[in-house]
């Protein structure tokens, strides 16, 4: 059966035809663009439990933003209240000191972006590096111990950190640090003020309770979170692309570069994102280590720093 090329028709499925011997013939109209197949649309029945668990999260999701919601109004009308009595000077003064009437939080703010910094300056590429060891190129006999190690660091209490960081990095440290503004100091971030290189009786003590210390420090109590975030994250790159990178070619750093990275991005951001705020509010390891000063510091390897959770530790 053939119909005119000018006729259009909507479709109506299969038709039945006889011919002259009595024998039956299916015709099916082929489909014209005005009558193409509208797509199906797959519609389950949710059951008793589906729904109540649909609630139930809903419900839960609802009661958590609330109760951050309403501590959030009540930390902002509180703050509020402070600022009224104190005014802008709130944030531009540096010193703290109720005795005199001074609350100023600007030299904490400043001390706790420096010291947040220089621990992500560390953390990142040590974070990055070993979840790549450990998720590419470690052999299976260590992996899983190199992981657990990972894990336990995470576990470490901040004082164990603090203590540390105290009597054996600092002391360490503070040779590096001269160097650095020996060598450095045209940099202003590293240069130190009344520290006279040329002085062959200088003291390293200048560069003691510095930022820089303390920085290194959180490093090593952040890196371990973001390792691992980082690390379970490149574990989910697609094998197949990890082998097809391979058969064309690529070579190990080639694929990781191609595959595992691009694909770990929100892993690294996230990671890191998580850090940082472990680095910002990090208490009692920073109270250990630094010199509180209540002056805006930008010299991170010069004595002296403080941070909002340090002077709060200190003070309260």
């Amino acid at each position: 059966m053939a119909s005119s090329p000018g006729s259009s028709s909507a479709p109506v499925g299969p038709s039945a035809a006889t011919d002259g011997s009595g024998a039956r013939t299916e015709v099916i109209e082929s489909h014209g663009v005005t009558g193409a197949d509208k797509p199906r649309s797959l519609v389950s029945a949710s059951d008793g439990p589906d729904i109540a668990f649909r609630w139930i999260a809903r419900g839960s999701g609802t009661i958590v933003v609330t109760v951050m919601s309403l501590v959030g109004l009540f930390l902002l009308y509180q703050g509020f209240q402070a600022l009224q009595v104190a005014g802008p000077s709130f944030l531009t003064e540096p010193s703290w000191d109720p005795n005199s009437g001074k609350f100023g939080i600007a030299a904490v703010l400043a001390g706790t972006f420096f010291i947040a910094l220089t621990a992500i300056s560390f953390a990142l590429p040590l974070s990055l590096g070993t979840a790549l060891y450990i998720s590419e190129y470690a052999p299976a006999k260590i992996k899983n111990g190199l992981v657990t190690i990972v894990d336990l660091m995470a576990a470490v209490p901040s004082v164990v950190y603090g203590l540390w960081g105290l009597f054996f990095l600092s002391p360490n440290v503070q040779p590096i640090s001269q160097w650095i503004s020996t060598y450095l100091r045209w940099i202003p971030i590293f240069a130190v003020n009344g520290f006279d290189a040329s002085d062959p009786l200088a003291s390293p003590t200048a560069f003691a309770a510095s930022t820089f210390i303390a920085g290194i420090v959180v490093a090593l109590m952040v890196a371990p979170i973001t390792s691992s975030i980082m690390r379970e994250v490149f574990t989910q790159a697609p094998i197949g692309e990890r082998e097809g990178a391979l058969a064309l070619g690529a070579t190990k750093w080639g694929m990781i570069s191609s595959v595992v990275l691009p694909f770990g991005r929100g892993g690294i951001i996230g990671g890191t994102m998580l850090g940082l705020g472990r680095a910002l509010g990090e208490t009692i390891a920073v109270f250990l280590i630094i010199s509180p000063v209540f002056v805006i510091q930008p010299h991170i390897l010069e004595k002296g720093a403080n941070s909002i959770s340090a002077l709060i530790a200190l003070r309260y």
